[in-house]
């Protein structure tokens, strides 16, 4: 019989390890940290072994097979041990895409993919089509394959799932934009992070398609380098380039694989960075062949995606937004430049490597106010204090909510959108939300 070994036992590893067990494997679980009850009652309930709070070597060094949590870096001390011992080392989407033929729809980019991967679900369940969620949001996808298939998966892929996949074809692939993140990741080298994100073509043949962003100019320089076999839909805001996906007079339209517009007035996502979103969802929805009415209905009554310019309540005549998921500095690009009121901008938590000069000019055009919210904001202090704009050094939510509500005037916008991780203070970007919204609703 052969051995598996997880490494980690969040969402991914728990369901990874019941695929394995069902597959008739010997499976082993491995967490550095504690496992949340709700995988261990999993684990149980399938009479699978695990251990939390160590990593026992000599049953880790005696698998055929290593199934990594992407939240696990690759330079890891047990990973690295596994590496040399020669144990190959693959991510749960890996895995899981062995024991199923449903069709596959992959998105990835530095920014848009959670808003992205939820359109494209909503469409597909609007139109009665059987589609499970999966990859960073949703429910495993190894977990779904084992105990509740479905004939599409709509999954979102970070760069640290394609970075241990190697044989899994996405049918239909968007590659939503490449920008700066996660460069601590990739030794600071922004190519380590590119030929990641470029993983989402292996495997595609002639009769996959690949959706992805024509103004992207890393993108647009990386294709070069690669054999595209997959049928291309590009998009961009106007049609250039040999776009077929793009707005025109006030009109979004789709030229291929079946015409379709629409009024850009009906989408219910707004600013520029979700037009593009949209034009991924159209795409890849007519793509599979869904009908125009669902399509054109989903995409005008998509109610959003929580922690994404969500707006949370106005008060005071001051709205307050979580953006709690821009945890890069060209998301927060893209929130500010949606802005229309003054903004009071909330930035700071566990920095990336991130280059603050991409927000700088929108700064100082949009905000009336910085507060910084984070263990150390030396280097924000270090980069904005010198721009004339009034700031706060924050190191809790309350005070950081607090801060821009003594600073926000009537008719300002107090915008949480941190450019950074959110592991200095918070368990998750989700609990910085989740906090942010509480606190606001409290005031």
């Amino acid at each position: 019989m052969k051995r598996i070994v997880i490494l980690g036992a969040g969402e991914s590893g728990a369901g990874a390890a019941v695929l394995a067990k069902k597959e008739g494997f010997d499976v082993f679980v491995s967490d550095m940290s504690v496992i949340k009850d709700k995988y261990k009652a999993v684990l149980d309930s399938h009479g699978i072994e695990w251990e939390e709070g160590r990593h026992t070597e000599d049953k880790i060094l005696d698998a055929d097979e290593i199934i990594k949590s992407p939240g696990i870096p690759n330079d890891a001390p047990m990973v690295a041990k596994c590496a040399a011992e020669g144990i190959h080392i693959i991510s749960e989407i890996e895995f899981a895409g062995r024991y199923t033929d449903s069709k596959m729809i992959c998105i990835t980019g530095s920014n848009g993919k959670t808003t992205t991967t939820s359109l494209i679900y909503h469409i597909f369940k609007s139109a009665g089509y059987d589609a499970g969620l999966a990859g960073n949001i949703g429910n495993s996808l190894a977990l779904q394959v084992a105990e509740d298939p479905h004939e599409y998966y709509i999954i979102e892929l970070s760069s640290f799932q394609l970075d241990n996949m190697y044989d899994f074809r996405a049918n239909i692939a968007i590659l939503l934009n490449i920008t700066p993140d996660h460069l601590d990741r990739y030794g600071n080298c922004m190519q380590n992070y590119v030929d990641a994100k470029m993983r989402i073509l292996q495997n595609q043949t002639g009769e996959d398609s690949f959706i992805y962003w024509n103004d992207d100019p890393i993108i647009a320089r990386e294709l070069k380098k690669y054999d595209i076999k997959a049928i291309r839909y590009p998009f961009s805001e106007l049609k250039e380039k040999g776009s077929i996906g793009y707005i025109e007079e006030g009109q979004y339209k789709i030229e291929k694989p079946t015409p379709f517009n629409m009024e850009q007035e009906e989408l219910s996502l707004t600013g520029k960075h979700n037009i593009y979103n949209s034009l991924a969802a159209g795409i890849a929805s007519n793509v599979a062949g869904i009908r125009k009415e669902f399509i054109r209905k989903s995409l005008s009554d998509f109610p959003g995606v929580e922690h994404r310019l969500e707006k949370v309540a106005k008060v005071g005549g001051v709205q307050y937004v979580n953006d709690s998921k821009a945890t890069n500095v060209d998301a927060c690009w893209y929130a500010l430049e949606s802005m229309k009121t003054p903004v009071i901008l909330i930035l700071g938590g566990k920095d990336k490597g991130n280059d603050y000069n991409a927000i700088k000019d929108l700064v100082k055009e949009k905000c009336a106010g910085l507060v910084y919210l984070g263990a150390d904001n030396s280097k924000l202090h270090a980069f904005f204090d010198g721009m004339g704009i009034p700031v706060r050094d924050t190191h809790s939510m309350r005070d950081c909510v607090q801060a821009c509500y003594k600073m926000a005037r009537p008719g300002d916008t107090v915008l949480l959108s941190p450019c950074c991780a959110s592991f200095d203070l918070f368990k998750n970007m989700e609990d910085r939300g989740e906090q942010f919204k509480a606190l606001v609703r409290g005031l």
